[in-house]
């Protein structure tokens, strides 16, 4: 693959030009926080505090995506001929498929064993974070349809000239998938489970709407895992110190080193985020004892809370359900969000209020048998996946009726 720190001008379609850079930093800030859903101030879809210039510089800045981790950015900046800038996508070049929360190591393993080679390749995503939001940045006031297909263009001729396997968009939103799959992607779909604020003025609002038998367990259910003393702190803003995080991040180490072996973040990275999002970030601290025993961090957006990473010291029965999943709705109830996205995966987070959703990606094969076989491998998936959300949502935990 050539150097990506910079792949120069190339021609997009509908007289478009696109530019590939190493580094969010090669953005300017305000005009990367004119892009529609990255900024607080700026007009369009809601913000998402993930694809916001902060975030991203940050995840660059501490060292946790980049080339030595296997993270070398790939962005694409969208101009038109006179250099007017239209939008961007975030953009990596990787070397393993680590991170990413939408799995490829069968494709990488069936196409290296035919011979081929899988790495590198391109992953438009957020790194570390299984969160949907939007993928194909447009400058608001532009024609975002054309925008967004002129990006999904250009991406794909990317891949196809720079020498990768393939080009991947994960948790990227609907609307999106639909126009990568019109440019010759392949679309894929997964399952999160996403609480949905109806309106409720309390949590006694929400488990009204729970069958008799879920409230009564619930209810018990929080009452043990704040059993033995054990208190739950929820902090923002600059009530966030460096020692919280210090104790947040032993029990990120502690429960990411033994979940997947090497943790991705590291202490860098939450200072960074306590000094430049703090007003982002709920972090839910629970106490036990005149100490910090476990903690989860959420980041909060313009009408969702999303739910990150988790990690305790001590284990205590139906601690984890109260700390991630429970308090976050206790949150959002208060903070009129509409929606908490739980992260990924969990079945057991359907018992807690929390609903099947189904997540989107596209991905764009290079080599034609690989693209051949995993076309047919996804149109079984996809249909597995909508017939496990059916059953789970009619075995939900919800009132009849």
């Amino acid at each position: 693959m050539s150097n990506t720190s910079d792949a120069g001008s190339k021609n997009a379609d509908g007289g478009y030009a696109v530019r590939v850079v190493s580094s969010i930093s090669e953005f300017d800030r305000e005009e990367w926080n004119t892009l529609s859903g990255t900024s607080k101030a700026n007009p369009g879809p809601a913000y998402n505090p993930f694809i916001s210039y902060d975030f991203l510089s940050i995840l660059e800045e501490s060292g946790c995506a980049v080339r030595k981790t296997g993270w070398q950015g790939h962005h694409l900046r969208l101009e038109k001929a006179d250099g007017t800038f239209l939008g961007a996508l975030a953009c990596y070049a990787k070397s393993h498929s680590q991170g990413e929360y939408v799995f490829d190591h069968g494709w990488a393993d069936a196409f290296e064993r035919a011979g081929g080679r899988y790495y590198p390749k391109l992953q438009a995503s957020i790194p570390f974070t299984p969160a949907t939001g939007p993928r194909l940045l447009a400058v608001p006031g532009v024609d975002a349809p054309a925008t967004g297909a002129a990006l999904a263009t250009a991406l794909r001729s990317v891949a196809e000239g720079v020498g990768v396997s393939s080009a991947n968009v994960t948790f990227a939103e609907a609307a999106e998938v639909d126009t990568l799959e019109r440019t010759g992607f392949l679309r894929r779909t997964d399952q999160q489970f996403h609480f949905f604020n109806e309106g409720f003025d309390s949590y006694d609002d929400f488990l009204a709407t729970l069958a008799s038998r879920k409230r009564k367990a619930l209810k018990k259910e929080r009452r043990e895992a704040l059993a033995e003393g054990i208190s739950i702190e929820r902090l923002t803003g600059k009530d966030i110190t460096e020692a919280h995080w210090d104790d947040f991040f032993a029990f990120y180490m502690d429960t990411g080193g033994r979940k997947w072996g090497r943790p991705y973040l590291n202490r860098t990275f939450f200072s960074l985020i306590g000094e430049r999002m703090a007003d982002d970030v709920l972090l839910v601290m629970a106490r036990r004892g005149g100490r910090y025993i476990a903690g989860a961090i959420n980041f909060i957006g313009s009408d969702t809370l999303y739910g990150r990473n988790w990690g305790c010291i001590e284990d205590h029965p139906f601690l984890h359900f109260e700390v991630c999943y429970h308090q976050a709705i206790d949150f959002a109830i208060e903070r009129k969000l509409r929606v908490v996205e739980a992260g990924a995966q969990g079945e057991h987070k359907l018992a807690r209020g929390y609903r099947p959703v189904t997540t989107q990606s596209a991905h764009y094969i290079v080599h034609p048998g690989l693209r051949r076989a995993v076309a047919e491998y996804l149109e079984r998936e996809r249909r597995e996946v909508a017939q496990v959300s059916e059953y789970l949502e009619e075995h939900g935990p919800f009132r009849r009726g």
